[in-house]
């Protein structure tokens, strides 16, 4: 599949090269994608298709002026052609009528990338008779979704990179009769049938956590374990410009006080942007080359990701951040706890799989307030006691990342994003979770 789409999109390429005209450069984005979605309900599948689309990205620039228009793609080579000959019309009319963009900066390196990740996939088969014998007496609802994404880039100053990488991710909740859920994900790029089957195993168990009374807490600060899951939602808020140059620059980043050396985490806390052998292509939306990052280094800023946009504006390097300027392959270095003695370390306090609902309370302080949910358990002495009532959390990120944080687990997980709006997303993070000795409840 590879192949064929990297070739429809270097026919397309040849046919752009022939038809600009002098003075004019341009920048054309391939995305592809030959997805199998299926989804469960009660354990059995309810709806299964394909989805196969393609789709390029044209800007055309000349005089300091730039638009852009997006094309849908068919599986008529004659015809793709002729609407990308179209919408280069179109742009041509447009651009004069534009103003001059202030903050224009195309990268003109004749670059190179090419990557191709083609692990294979399950078998549905095989995916579909595993959740038969592990999960069958379940109320499991959820959604499978597998298969290749293609990424293309290309200009006319001659840089050229390619992406293809196989996926899963499943992603699905266990329900219990009394209307508890616990949520569970088992996502990557090479299928173990044991991985599976045990992450399912691991759901189960805590299901049955979930059938024991209820137990209330007052509000206040607690001893707590951080599953990745919920790491995750913790890491998502991060990237809401925390990392992002443009937001540094105008003080609109919850991580200011880390960049500026006015504030710092535990030494334990290293997030990277970890690109290589990632899900995310080695290039940018805009058409730069992207490496690995050290974001925050032992608690300390340290790079941040700047746009070519940015890089202008501000008078900074660009090092192939997307325009959004928000980590694609986020990955927080492991620590020294082993998953086997999570239980017996947090002693007694909260075990929370999943947050919910996040927002900053206090942005400049990196202050985030949350819900928990999804199987939350109460522990003593190690032991669970059963499920915790939903609770507001509210607590800064210096505190659960920095003077609160007791270790991090060895293990990590990979968590791919679960985002299929208008495609599947590339997305991913690679986290542990995380003993605090204080996280503060609210309500």
């Amino acid at each position: 599949m590879g192949s064929l789409y990297q070739q429809r999109f270097a026919n397309l390429l040849d046919s752009l090269n022939a038809a600009v005209q002098a003075g004019e450069q341009f920048t054309l984005g391939y995305s592809a994608e030959h997805s199998q979605f299926v989804r469960f309900n009660h354990a059995k599948v309810r709806q299964a298709g394909l989805v196969s689309q393609a789709s390029v990205h044209l800007r055309l620039v000349r005089e300091g002026r730039q638009a852009e228009q997006q094309i849908t793609l068919g599986d008529d080579a004659e015809l793709d052609q002729r609407r990308l000959h179209d919408a280069l019309a179109q742009l041509r009319q447009t651009l004069p009528l534009l103003a001059v963009d202030p903050y224009l900066n195309l990268d003109d390196s004749a670059w190179h990338s090419h990557s191709l990740l083609e692990q294979p996939l399950p078998e549905l088969d095989e995916v579909l008779a595993l959740v038969e014998r592990e999960a069958a007496d379940l109320d499991l609802v959820g959604i499978y979704a597998a298969g290749p994404i293609c990424r293309g880039f290309a200009s006319s100053f001659g840089a050229f990179g390619w992406h293809q990488a196989n996926s899963f991710n499943f992603d699905w909740s266990l329900f219990h009769a009394n209307g508890q859920a616990v949520k569970a994900n088992y996502a990557g790029q090479a299928w173990s049938a044991e991985a599976f089957a045990a992450r399912l195993r691991q759901a189960r168990e805590q299901l049955a956590h979930l059938g024991r009374p209820a137990i209330t807490l007052e509000p206040g600060s607690y001893r707590a374990y951080l599953a990745p899951a919920a790491m995750d939602e913790i890491a998502g808020m991060l990237c809401w410009g925390g990392f992002s140059a443009q937001a540094l620059a105008t003080g609109n980043s919850p991580l200011q006080r880390l960049y500026s050396g006015d504030a710092q985490l535990s030494p334990q806390v290293s997030f990277s942007e970890q690109i290589s052998g990632s899900l995310s292509p080695a290039f940018s939306d805009e058409g730069s080359p992207r490496r690995d990052l050290l974001l925050i280094g032992e608690g300390r800023g340290l790079e941040r990701l700047v746009s070519a946009r940015s890089a202008a504006e501000f008078k900074l390097v660009a090092n192939g951040a997307d325009s959004h300027e928000s980590p694609c392959a986020l990955s927080l270095a492991p620590g020294n706890l082993p998953n086997a003695q999570i239980l017996e370390r947090l002693g007694t306090g909260l075990y929370i799989s999943n947050l919910w609902y996040l927002n900053y309370s206090d942005l400049p302080a990196a202050r985030m307030t949350g819900l928990t949910r999804f199987a939350t358990f109460w522990v003593e002495n190690g032991q669970i006691q059963g499920p915790v009532s939903t609770m507001r959390f509210d607590d800064s990120l210096y505190n659960l990342l920095g003077s609160q944080l007791e270790d991090l687990t060895q293990e990590r997980e990979m968590i791919l994003s679960t985002s299929t709006y208008g495609q599947r997303s590339t997305g991913s993070s690679h986290l542990p979770g995380a003993l605090v000795k204080g996280l503060t409840l609210t309500l």
